[in-house]
């Protein structure tokens, strides 16, 4: 695992207040009910905070799964 995969996971177990083995590598808002409209602005904003970026409205919109997370921040960090 990488170094932002880890600090990503992180940052959603605080957020979504669930245990690291319920992180999995398929993880997304529509498998995980803790991960509701708020709770996604609020990892939204904590990301953001984590890594020192921005996401676009757009971003936010389609950032709804670990997979996607890693990815856009891998792309916003190079």
């Amino acid at each position: 695992m990488s170094d932002i995969e880890n600090r990503t996971r992180d940052v959603m177990m605080k957020v979504l207040q669930i245990s690291p083995q319920d992180i999995s590598p398929d993880i997304s808002r529509k498998n995980r009910p803790a991960w509701d409209s708020l709770k996604h602005m609020n990892l939204m904003l904590a990301l953001e905070d984590e890594f020192g970026i921005e996401f676009s409205d757009k971003e936010i919109v389609e950032l709804n799964s670990l997979h996607f997370l890693v990815d856009a921040l891998r792309t916003k960090r190079s």
